[in-house]
C-alpha cells in the first residue's frame, strides 16, 4: 500500500490534482462571493423551477424588464449553465429534513454545495490543462509543475477560486481552447481543434468580450506558424482547415447567445450591455448619454495599470517578473514563446483598453481589477517556467529578484483569501486616498491575528446599513470560521469542520513538501507522453 502511494506521489498529474483539490477545499467560504454570482444562480434556478430569474422586489436595483414585462438579469448564460448540476444537487440537499433548523441562514446549504463543487472542479481542471499546455510548449516536468503552482498560488487565480465570479471559468475555457488548438497546430489532430474551438465558443456564452480571447488564440497560432517558417501555400492550407472546422462551431455558440438574448429581450442584434444602458438611462435621465461607457479613457486605462487600489502589477506581481525575464532572455525564447507573449500581451492591452471607458472600470468591490485579472494571469503564466528555463542567460541578479518576486506574489495571493474582499472597501470610506489595498490587507491580517480589530477603521456608522456584512468581514473567510462567527450551525458541526480544515491544511503542506523534494531530486515518474 505504501509503495503504491509513493508511486502515485511521483506522478506529477496525481500530485498536482491532489494539491489543487486540497487548495480549493481549504479556501472555500461556502458563499458565492459576489452579488453578480448570486443573481446568475437565480437565473440557474429559474431554468428548472418556477422561480423567476429576478424577483420583483429586486427591481429597480437589479433587473431589466424584457419580453412580456418579465424581469431578467443582464448577464450571459454561461456561468448559469455551469452551476445547473450543482444547483439541482444543492437544492435537494438543502431540502433534507436534517437541515430544517438551519434553513434560511447564510451561508445556506445550497450555496455551500454550489460553491464547493463548482470552484473545486474549475481549480483542478485549470491546473491540469495548464500542465498540459506547458508540456506542449516543451517545458520540463519540473518547469511545468512550477508553472502550475505559480498560477495557483502566485496569481489572482487563487482568489477567484474562493470568490466565485466568472473569472476562473473564463480562464479554464480560454486555456483549454489555447491548449487543444495548439495541439492541433503541432499534430494536425482534428479532434483537438474541435475541442479547442468548443471551449472558446462556450466562452462567448459567458461574456461576449471573451471574443478577444478567441482572437488572441488565433493570433498565437498564426504567429507560431509564421515564426516556425510555415508560410505560403502551407499556411493558407492550415488556415482553411482551421476555418472549416472552427468557424461553424463558433457560429453555433453565437446563435445560442443570440437566442438567449431574444428569449429575454426580443432582439437578436443588441447586447445585454446595451439593454442595461438603455434601462438605467430611462430610470435616471441625468446619466451621461454615453453611459455605461462614459469614463474618460485615461482614467480607466491608467487606473488599471497604476492606481494603488486596482493596479494589476500590485495584485499580480508575476506580471513584472514576466516583463523582466522577457527583457533579459527574449533573444533566447523559442518561436512559440515569442508568439505567446505577443498574443497575450495584446490581449491584456485589449482588455485594459476596452474596460477603460466602462462606468465601473475597476470591477467595483473586487480583489483587483476583476475584468482584467484573467488576462493578467495569462500574461504572467510563463514567468516562472521561463525563469527556470533561462536561469543561466538571465544571470544571478535576475534569478534572485525572481525568487523574491515569487515569494511576494505568494504572500499577496494567500492574503487575498484571508478575508472577504469588501473589508477594504469599508475601510476606504474612512481612510484618506490613495489606499494601497494589498498593503492594507496585510495590515488587517496582522491586526486580526493580534486581536486589534479596532485598528481596522470600521466605524459603527459605516456598518449600520448592513450588519450582515460586518459579521462576514470580521472573521477568516473560510467556511468553518464563518459558520462559527455567524453562530447558527450546531457547535459540534463547526468543531468537526474545523478539525477537517486543519487536517486538509496539514495534508496540503505535506504534498507541497513532497513536490519540492521530488523536484529537487528529479524523481518524478512520468511516462504519459500524451501530456507533452
Amino acid at each position: 500500500m505504501i509503495v503504491r502511494v509513493g508511486h502515485l506521489l511521483r506522478n506529477p498529474i496525481f500530485l498536482l490534482t491532489a494539491i489543487a483539490l486540497l487548495t480549493a477545499v481549504l479556501v472555500q467560504s461556502g458563499e458565492l462571493g459576489s452579488s453578480d454570482t448570486t443573481h446568475r444562480l437565480h437565473a440557474t434556478h429559474s431554468f428548472w423551477t418556477s422561480d423567476p430569474p429576478v424577483f420583483p422586489d429586486e427591481y429597480p436595483g437589479f433587473g431589466i424588464p424584457g419580453r412580456g414585462g418579465k424581469l431578467h438579469g443582464w448577464y450571459g448564460i454561461g456561468q448559469s449553465l455551469l452551476m445547473l448540476p450543482s444547483d439541482v444537487l444543492g437544492t435537494y440537499v438543502d431540502n433534507l429534513p436534517v437541515f430544517a433548523d438551519y434553513r434560511g441562514t447564510d451561508p445556506n446549504v445550497r450555496d455551500i454545495v454550489v460553491s464547493y463543487s463548482t470552484n473545486i472542479l474549475l481549480c483542478v481542471l485549470t491546473c491540469l490543462v495548464c500542465f498540459r499546455f506547458l508540456g506542449l510548449m516543451d517545458f520540463t516536468v519540473n518547469q511545468r509543475i512550477a508553472g502550475v503552482l505559480a498560477l495557483l498560488f502566485g496569481t489572482t487565480f487563487l482568489h477567484y477560486t474562493q470568490d466565485m465570479t466568472e473569472n476562473n471559468y473564463i480562464a479554464l475555457l480560454t486555456l483549454s481552447g489555447l491548449t487543444f488548438q495548439y495541439d492541433w497546430l503541432r499534430s494536425g489532430k482534428r479532434w483537438a481543434l474541435v475541442v479547442g474551438s468548443a471551449a472558446l465558443g462556450a466562452n462567448l456564452l459567458t461574456r461576449l468580450t471573451t471574443g478577444m480571447d478567441l482572437l488572441a488564440v488565433c493570433l498565437f497560432l498564426l504567429l507560431t506558424a509564421w515564426l516556425t517558417n510555415v508560410r505560403g501555400w502551407e499556411l493558407r492550407s492550415r488556415a482553411a482547415r482551421y476555418a472549416r472546422i472552427a468557424l461553424p462551431i463558433y457560429g453555433v455558440f453565437v446563435l445560442l447567445d443570440r437566442a438567449y438574448q431574444y428569449v429575454r429581450f426580443g432582439s437578436f442584434f443588441n447586447t445585454y450591455m446595451q439593454v442595461f444602458g438603455q434601462e438605467w438611462k430611462q430610470l435616471n435621465p441625468s446619466l451621461p448619454v454615453a453611459f455605461p461607457f462614459e469614463t474618460p479613457f485615461h482614467v480607466g486605462f491608467f487606473g488599471a495599470l497604476f492606481t494603488p487600489e486596482k493596479s494589476i502589477f500590485l495584485f499580480d506581481p508575476l506580471l513584472v517578473l514576466a516583463g523582466i525575464v522577457t527583457a533579459f532572455a527574449w533573444k533566447n525564447f523559442r518561436p512559440e514563446v515569442k508568439a505567446y507573449f505577443v498574443a497575450f500581451g495584446a490581449l491584456l492591452f485589449a482588455y485594459v483598453s476596452f474596460y477603460a471607458k466602462f462606468t465601473d472600470w475597476s470591477g467595483d468591490t473586487a480583489w483587483g481589477d476583476r475584468y482584467v485579472a484573467t488576462a493578467a494571469q495569462f500574461a504572467a503564466l510563463m514567468a516562472v517556467p521561463l525563469l527556470l528555463r533561462h536561469r543561466t542567460e538571465v544571470g544571478k541578479v535576475v534569478w534572485r529578484v525572481g525568487l523574491a518576486m515569487m515569494l511576494i506574489s505568494v504572500v499577496i495571493q494567500l492574503s487575498s483569501v484571508a478575508f472577504w474582499c469588501p473589508l477594504e472597501r469599508y475601510q476606504m470610506e474612512t481612510l484618506s486616498p490613495p489606499t494601497v489595498v494589498v498593503w492594507l490587507r496585510l495590515k488587517n491580517i496582522v491586526a486580526f491575528t493580534l486581536g486589534k480589530m479596532s485598528a481596522w477603521g470600521l466605524t459603527n456608522e459605516a456598518m449600520q446599513d448592513d450588519p450582515w456584512d460586518y459579521v462576514h468581514i470580521t472573521t477568516w473567510n473560510f467556511l468553518p470560521f464563518l459558520l462559527k462567527r455567524v453562530g447558527k450551525a450546531p457547535a459540534w458541526v463547526v468543531e468537526v469542520l474545523q478539525v477537517l480544515w486543519w487536517t486538509v491544511l496539514a495534508a496540503l503542506i505535506a504534498l507541497l513538501a513532497v513536490a519540492g523534494r521530488l523536484a529537487a531530486k528529479r524523481q518524478f515518474d512520468f511516462a504519459g507522453r500524451s501530456f507533452r
